[in-house]
């Protein structure tokens, strides 16, 4: 049995354990499921089990990716300052645990450059010969 590591400095919320105990064993019921039945496919590149931050301050994001690392033995992945994000991630055989923070300020641009998407209408009216070019209406 694995011991149990406080990476938060913030109470656990019951419905976050709830919420744990679930996705638990759902894993463990995907493995037994994929164990019996052989011929049932799978991404021979593996799958990555991604969680994100939600700390509200940049710091706080940036110390839970810390701590998850330190306790997985995960390298850290920082591109901030190429307006990226803040990464750690281990490797279980080709399944991928991953826990990113992205910066508030990659946020504010992503969506500065998002908000003009419902401004934006694509004529789809077939032309003379039938073809439709997605035109900006």
């Amino acid at each position: 049995m694995t011991a149990h590591h406080d990476i938060t400095s913030s109470p656990i919320v019951p419905g976050d354990l709830f919420a744990r105990h679930q996705i638990i064993t759902g894993l463990r019921a995907l493995a037994d499921f994929l164990e019996a039945n052989p011929a049932v496919p799978v991404d021979e590149y593996g799958e990555d089990f991604t969680v994100y931050t939600r700390q509200a301050d940049d710091t706080s994001a940036a110390a839970m990716v810390d701590r998850v690392a330190a306790l997985a033995g995960a390298e850290i992945e920082d591109r901030r300052d190429r307006g990226g994000h803040y990464t750690a991630t281990r490797t279980f055989g080709r399944i991928s645990y991953r826990i990113v923070h992205i910066p508030r300020r990659s946020m504010d641009r992503h969506d500065a450059r998002d908000s003009y998407r419902n401004n934006i209408v694509f004529d789809h009216t077939p032309d003379q010969d039938g073809n439709t070019s997605g035109r900006a209406a």
